[in-house]
């Protein structure tokens, strides 16, 4: 199950917004995956869904708004990579009063396709939290894998996106995001405008904001993993790092011996250059903590590294 579907069927899981949230979550729900079909004058409303669980759900809130009487009808559409697609409509007899209560039609009957979001519809912070819970619902998509599901080959970022043919529409959903603290961007793609989030902190302040409360507990550990991950590979880097600089400090030094052993002879060194370069010879990997481990030489690292560049300064000196 991919992350978002999860994260929809958890708010799907919760009890069903009543009253004007429940306007709210039915417009956006229609915004987001709704289409209207006008023949002969009468009008068709329909909202199309590849979640099947959210037809109970909205038929109940249709049952809180306008009583029992009203329900609604669902059957599969289209299937697209294996998915389905089911069709759900509106009862054709009150389709009008529907959509007007919805927003998308005026007060003179006229049909508003312009995608703006009817401010009477989120006046209030509950109403207007509803809203983004049906348009999560019509068309909020995600990118995010977490670690169980992950592969080399999967996108690991966090990216939640609703999409849209309606620029009008995610304006006004960006808008209400930005008074919850969540700070969307918005583009447009080929045919399509796209609000997405990117941000690991915003992408979970809107699941909280949403309702996905399980989903946001797994991102949190996620965000964990990936830190604990992250903390050990830097720390292997920099011991590899460390390591790399040890071996190459190393085998310089032991150039620089062997120049003064086939020139001069390390007996001509005066005892304290001799005294670590023989140290150096017998220990030839070890690092400069290690060296001073090993042997009973009283010096600092600091110390023991001036000794070495005088024996390279030294060997560079016979070498010209």
């Amino acid at each position: 199950m991919s992350f978002s579907r999860d994260a929809k069927l958890q708010i799907l899981a919760l009890e069903p917004p009543t009253d004007c949230c429940g306007l709210a979550f039915l417009s956006a729900l229609f915004h987001a995956s709704g289409e209207i079909e006008i023949s002969g004058g009468k009008k068709r409303a329909y909202i199309l869904t590849d979640i099947q669980e959210i037809y109970p759900y909205i038929n109940k809130i249709f049952h809180n708004l306008y009583g029992d009487f009203m329900e609604l009808d669902i059957e599969d559409d289209y299937k697209i990579n294996k998915t389905v697609y089911y069709r759900i409509s509106l009862p054709e007899d009150c389709t009008d009063k529907l959509l007007k209560d919805l927003g998308f039609i005026d007060s003179e009957g006229n049909v508003n396709l312009s995608g703006e979001i009817d401010e009477y519809i989120v006046k209030s912070e509950c109403c207007k939290k509803a809203f983004v819970q049906g348009a999560f619902l019509g068309s909020a998509t995600s990118s995010i894998r977490l670690s169980e599901q992950a592969n080399k080959k999967t996108n690991t970022g966090y990216h939640i996106e609703f999409t849209s043919h309606s620029h009008n529409f995610l304006q006004g959903l960006s808008e209400i995001l930005a008074g919850f603290n969540i700070f969307p961007k918005l583009v447009e793609r080929k045919n399509l405008y796209v609000l997405y989030l990117k941000e690991a902190s915003q992408v979970s302040d809107l699941l909280a904001l949403v309702g996905a409360y399980n989903s946001v507990l797994e991102l949190q550990n996620e965000l964990a993993v990936r830190e604990l991950r992250n903390k050990v590979n830097r720390q292997t880097n920099c011991m590899n790092a460390n390591i790399s600089k040890t071996v190459e400090a190393s085998l310089k030094q032991l150039e620089a011996i062997n120049i003064i052993e086939s020139t001069i002879g390390l007996d001509s060194l005066p005892s304290d250059l001799q005294e670590v370069a023989l140290l150096r010879l017998a220990n030839t990997e070890e690092s400069l903590d290690e060296l001073l481990k090993l042997s009973k030489i009283k010096l600092t690292k600091s110390g023991l590294n001036h000794r070495f560049r005088k024996i390279i300064k030294l060997a560079k000196e016979l070498e010209e």
